[in-house]
């Protein structure tokens, strides 16, 4: 929907491939969904569902197996991201390295976009 003809709205690395798989595979899903909801103290965050199957307007990517479904709301908020999966000592989980974040919280968990022109708020 918000794509460059040829080029993926997001990047998956080899280890959040495989991660997605396996969640795949445990739940018999055909991919996950990637998109945003209003929350957080930044104001946006990232939601993320294993899904049986796409939804219509919904961009897939594809990377080894890996399935990612972006919501059509999500799509221009999220390209240019790159997901990855990092395993720490104390916690491990998906990473989204977006260009499109101007701020985000101090825990991670939410993050804000540059407002689109025309929908500020009158004061």
């Amino acid at each position: 929907m918000f794509a460059i003809p040829g080029t993926s709205p997001v990047s998956i690395t080899p280890a959040a491939a495989a991660q997605i798989v396996r969640l795949m595979a445990g739940k018999d899903a055909y991919g996950l969904r990637i998109g945003l909801k209003k929350g957080g103290c930044a104001g946006m965050e990232y939601t993320m569902e294993l899904a049986a199957t796409p939804a219509p307007n919904e961009e897939v990517v594809e990377l080894d197996g890996a399935r990612v479904m972006i919501a059509p709301m999500a799509q221009m908020f999220l390209f240019g991201t790159e997901i990855d999966y990092e395993t720490g000592l104390l916690e491990s989980g998906f990473r989204f390295r977006n260009p499109n974040v101007t701020d985000s919280c101090g825990c991670g968990e939410s993050v804000r976009f540059e407002p689109i022109e025309g929908s500020r708020a009158q004061s």
